[in-house]
């Protein structure tokens, strides 16, 4: 069972079809599932905190059940994306299902697209880290790996990094300002990193080019074979799987901030520079994201084997519940401050 619980994130594609395939409050399924029966069960279910003994991650570490599962959800993803664009067509625009729809592929953009996209960047192998690169193509938030792996890991938690969410800050504002904030980093990242090869930054080397155009040869393509009207119909998806990202971003680490040292430098990233849950759905559907400050510890690791560790700052319910919370922000700012203290 360890091992078989992941299947579950496969539930979203499921929910998704039935929006695809019905009409009325049935196409809007996906986020009644997830924004509203599964926060109900996380409030009423215990975390796990359990993590695997020695010998366990051992094993977990080299069997290949935990990638082959991730690797299943990339033709998945690519199947739905081309479902929604054929189904889009045929829907009435601006129609209750029109909109239902779009925020059912937005999830899809959002927990497929980029969170697993997430999960394969952060990997060694360069074929599993295309793959990634694949599924953040599908959500048009392909910057996210070069700033993600360069620049937030080693600014977390500093003024540095924009999407270190502030203490006070609205996740409106937040939205923005991270969004912008990685984009102009990913750049940046890339710029030096030719630079230091002494490489022109405007060549086919720097991956934002590639990204770029790869991102243009999408969109373009959707206009050509289906026009404009699902054209925006995708833009609003990806959009929405991009405002999912970043509200994740913000309560990953709101609040939190590295100690400055004597000689301007950051203390190290450690467990309490990003907030944890061991709540067992969202850390299931996520893939383990919301074990959050493990990962930050030690980026490398992979999903199955992140561990829950005491000295990590917790987060009352899961992910799911948390996002609702940040959007209301008088709330979200008076709650968390609580926390912080």
């Amino acid at each position: 069972m360890k091992k078989l619980k992941y299947f579950i994130v496969f539930l979203l594609p499921v929910t998704v079809y039935l929006a695809f395939t019905n009409t009325s409050w049935w196409t809007f399924l996906p986020i009644i599932v997830y924004f509203g029966l599964v926060p109900l069960f996380e409030l009423l279910l215990k975390p796990d905190k359990s993590n695997f003994d020695i010998a366990e991650e051992e094993k977990a570490k080299t069997d290949i059940f935990y990638d082959l599962i991730l690797l299943l959800t990339v033709p998945v993803q690519i199947g739905f994306l081309i479902f929604f664009l054929f189904t889009i067509r045929d829907t009435a625009a601006w129609s209750m299902e029109f909109f239902g729809r779009i925020s059912a592929m937005g999830l899809m953009c959002g927990v497929f697209g980029i969170n697993i996209g997430h999960e394969l960047g952060h990997r060694s192998n360069r074929g599993q880290r295309f793959l990634g690169e694949i599924l953040l193509l599908t959500s048009l938030e392909m910057h996210f790996l070069p700033y993600h792996n360069s620049g937030h890991h080693f600014n977390v938690a500093t003024p540095n990094d924009p999407a270190t969410a502030r203490k006070g800050e609205w996740v409106y504002l937040f939205w923005f300002r991270s969004q912008i904030g990685s984009y102009l980093q990913a750049w940046q990242i890339e710029s030096k990193r030719l630079n230091k090869k002494e490489q022109h930054w405007f060549s086919l080397s720097n991956k934002m080019v590639v990204y770029t155009l790869a991102q243009i040869a999408l969109i373009f393509t959707i206009y050509y074979l289906f026009g404009w009207i699902v054209l925006i119909a995708f833009l609003m998806a990806a959009i929405s799987g991009i405002l999912l990202l970043e509200t994740v971003n913000y309560i990953e680490h709101y609040g939190l901030l590295r100690k400055l040292k004597e000689n301007g430098k950051y203390e190290k990233v450690q467990h309490q520079h990003s907030w944890n849950s061991d709540h067992i759905l969202g850390r299931i559907f996520l893939f383990e994201l919301s074990r959050h400050s493990d990962h930050h510890y030690k980026a490398s690791k992979h999903y199955q084997i992140l561990n829950s560790l005491p000295d990590s700052p917790q987060m009352p319910t899961g992910y799911p519940g948390m996002m609702l919370l940040a959007l209301v922000p008088p709330l979200w700012v008076w709650f968390m401050g609580g926390k912080l203290k």
